[in-house]
Formats: structure tokens, C-alpha cells, sequence
């Protein structure tokens, strides 16, 4: 086993990890992207720590599946709990008693955790994702559980994936404490995370750009699906949604209260865009040579932003959408120009290719971009996350810029790019 200490270490995203040496290829389940990222962290991808995780069949089986549970006065010093080789959940009903569900190695499984923990049994290490280019920002103090849920996905037949909340510590403990809000349904105990694990299954098929936003629910400790709580943190848990599952599907959003994943499958994946087929529609682009009607020359689009001003660095009106370079023709004193195409008074900001490919829909020239950041996509792409709630804050929620998570401005929040191109 690799020792881990930072996130940095991983045996799992590493592609030569997991092998045994043996050429044959990885059985790929899927990946969890994190809303907000273009392709990669500001600081570099490092281990645990990075802006997607791609999950492959283990060498080895480690899931776990329910076996039995009791009743103890003392759950510190039961056996399950002081076992470091025995996963359990431990359900505090008072001072003195607490329900232990034990766990069973499953060798039809394999577990993948995530969290903000840099502990050995997190898999995928999730910060809270600040929205803009996140330079210099820091969380003062995180709402992501540092085990806040884990991912079951069968190793033979359809490799469906199953996530549930929370996830194992380094003694292979959860700890549900006695304010927390737990039930017994029949004969079996479950209950919720303090800021709960939400997820959101699209309607229709994610990629083909003709899904919908579903309806946010939340899932539980035994992956049961609810209705939202009144608040994030509320004691009292929704209501039951019996036709729902805890099965992620192709463009599944699972929402830690501080970051936002997206799931997509290994099939949906096998339809998507590359981030070689992104590079080429932005070479494509800029081999049209569009240029600036003022300053008449030729505009670049880059595949990331880079700091400070740049002669061929493409501008959109975010009003009316035409592309231009830099010139200081029609600013007025609030920053906004008047657009010396169409004369319309608007925003202006840097044009740049959103590059994360888990994140578009369809395939196709990127003609569109989101308002107020200027990333663009395809129009499906744009059009599909324009019309998706993300969670913010207890109990809001808001459409955002999936490449850099910055909340749409103004409706329906993105705008039509119009070139100057192909003039020589």
C-alpha cells in the first residue's frame, strides 16, 4: 500500500496503479468531475487532490455490504468499534446506547470514498470550490464532511455505480452522534449527514444535449432516496421517494454542501467530446482568423486565460455577443463599452474555450458563452447548465458557469458569439 499523508499521494489515479504489472487494460467505471474546474486546479493536479477522478476496476475487490447489528451501552469500547479490520456504523441514540451495524467484505464491489480529508481511506480529496479563477482564494471554513460519502460500483455485468452518505474513517468507523438525524425503518437503522449528500439525476439522457435539470433529492447513510430538507442542515428528514434510486446515471450531480461532482459513465463518456476534438475546434476558430473591427487584427482564443492584457486576446459584448480585441473605444466610467458594431452599452470580458469535456453535451462548435465569465461551449452545452440549479448556501440555488463556477448574470445568462472572421 502507498503511504498517503497530503492528497498528494494516489494509488488511484495513477495510471500504472492497480496493475500488477500486467499490460491488459484497466476496466474504466467512470469519473466524478468537480464543477468549476477547466480541465485542471489553479494550483496543479496532484494526487487525491485534482479537478477529476477517474474510478477503475480494482485489482483487488473492497466493498462492504450490511451483515448484522446490535444494541450496546458503551459503543466506544464494543469490539466492532475498536476492530480496525471491521467496518461498522455506529448510531448514537443517547449517552448511553447506540445502535452497530456491522459490514462485510463484498467481493462483488469496489468503494470509493470522497471527502475533505487527506486520511488514507478518502480516495478523492474535495475542497470547497470558490467561484472565478481562484488564484489567491481561501475557504476560511469548509461545510464539506471530511468523509462525506462513498461510491459502491459492481465489478461484473453493468458496473451500475450506487453512492451513499457518508464514509469510512481510518478505523473504518461512521459515527452518527446523538443529535444527528437517524431513524429505524422496520428493523433497520439509517439516517443523514449534518449537511447531507444531494443528488440530482438529469431527465433523459445526459449527453445528446436534450436532458433536463431533475429535481434535487438526498440520499442516506443506507443510500434510501429523500426529499430535500427544509434546510441544508434541518433535523427533520423529507419524505421517502420510493421510485427513485441512489444509482448514479450519465450526468448525475452529487452536491457535498461546499463542492458540486458530476458523474459521467464510462459509456457516456465513449460519446463525448476529447479534450484533443475541444483543442481542435479552437484551432479550427482561430485558423478563420477573426479579427477586431477596430483594431483589425487578428483575435487568438486561448484554451486557458492568462493574466494581464494580450494585443490578439479576444473580448465579447456580453449584451450582444460580438467579439472584438482590446481598445478602449466607448468605455464609459462604470467599465462598460458601447459596442462599436451594433452601439448597444454592455459588459465586456475575455473569451476562453471551456475545455473540461465531461461538462459538454453534445458535440459542435463552441458558438455560445456563458454570462459573466466568457467561457464558451456548444449551444446545447450552454443552453443545458444555463437551466440547471446548483445548491448554494442552506437552502438556494443558482445556475453556474461549469468551468469556473461563477453565477450566470441576468437571464437567460449566456449570449450568441458573433465573429468577424474569414475576411481574407
Amino acid at each position: 500500500m502507498v503511504k498517503r499523508t497530503d492528497g498528494r499521494e494516489s494509488p488511484l489515479t495513477i495510471e500504472s496503479d492497480d496493475h500488477n504489472g500486467s499490460d491488459k487494460p484497466r476496466v474504466k467505471y467512470g469519473e466524478l468531475v468537480i464543477l468549476g474546474y477547466n480541465g485542471f486546479l489553479p494550483q496543479g493536479d496532484r494526487g487525491r487532490r485534482r479537478s477529476k477522478f477517474v474510478l477503475y476496476k480494482r485489482s483487488q475487490h473492497n466493498g462492504v455490504k450490511r451483515s448484522k447489528h446490535y444494541i450496546v451501552q458503551s459503543p466506544e469500547t464494543t469490539h466492532a468499534i475498536l476492530d480496525t479490520n471491521q467496518h461498522s456504523i455506529s448510531y448514537t441514540l443517547s449517552r448511553n446506547q447506540a445502535v452497530i451495524v456491522e459490514y462485510q467484505e463484498d467481493d462483488n464491489t469496489d468503494m470509493f470514498q470522497v471527502g475533505r480529508s487527506s486520511e488514507p481511506p478518502i480516495d478523492f480529496v474535495v475542497m470547497d470550490t470558490l467561484p472565478g479563477d481562484k488564484k489567491d482564494s481561501k475557504v476560511m471554513q469548509s461545510t464539506i464532511s471530511r468523509f462525506a460519502c462513498r461510491i459502491l460500483v459492481e465489478r461484473n455485468g453493468a458496473h451500475r455505480a450506487r453512492i451513499f452518505a457518508a464514509g469510512f474513517d481510518s478505523s473504518r468507523n461512521i459515527f452518527l452522534g446523538e443529535k444527528a438525524t437517524k431513524w429505524q425503518d422496520s428493523i433497520e437503522m439509517d439516517g443523514l449527514t449534518t449537511n447531507g449528500v444531494l443528488i440530482m439525476h438529469p431527465k433523459g439522457k445526459f449527453y445528446g444535449g436534450n436532458a433536463k435539470c431533475g429535481l434535487w433529492r438526498e440520499t442516506t447513510l443506507n443510500g434510501d432516496v429523500f426529499s430535500l430538507r427544509e434546510s441544508r442542515s434541518a433535523q427533520q428528514k423529507g419524505q421517502p421517494i420510493k421510485e427513485e434510486s441512489n444509482i448514479l446515471q450519465d450526468g448525475t450531480l452529487i452536491d457535498l454542501c461546499g463542492a458540486t461532482l458530476l458523474w459521467r459513465s464510462a459509456e457516456g463518456l465513449q460519446n463525448s467530446p476529447t479534450k484533443r476534438d475541444l483543442e481542435k475546434l479552437v484551432d479550427e476558430i482561430n485558423a478563420g482568423r477573426p479579427q477586431c473591427p477596430v483594431g483589425l487584427n487578428t483575435l487568438v482564443i486561448p484554451r486557458k486565460v492568462t493574466l494581464g492584457e494580450h494585443v490578439n486576446q479576444p473580448y465579447v459584448y456580453l449584451n450582444c455577443g460580438h467579439v472584438q480585441g482590446h481598445h478602449d473605444w466607448g468605455q464609459d466610467k462604470t467599465g462598460a463599452r458601447k459596442c462599436p458594431m451594433c452601439l448597444e452599452l454592455s459588459p465586456v470580458v475575455h473569451l476562453c474555450m471551456g475545455i473540461e469535456p465531461a461538462f459538454y453535451v453534445d458535440s459542435g462548435q463552441p458558438t455560445y458563452a456563458f454570462n459573466p465569465c466568457g467561457h464558451m461551449a456548444t449551444e446545447k452545452t450552454v443552453k443545458y447548465w444555463a437551466n440547471v440549479d446548483i445548491p448554494h448556501g442552506t437552502n438556494g440555488f443558482q445556475a453556474v458557469c461549469p468551468f469556473c463556477a461563477t453565477p450566470l448574470s441576468g437571464s437567460p445568462g449566456y449570449v450568441k458569439l458573433i465573429f468577424q472572421d474569414n475576411l481574407d
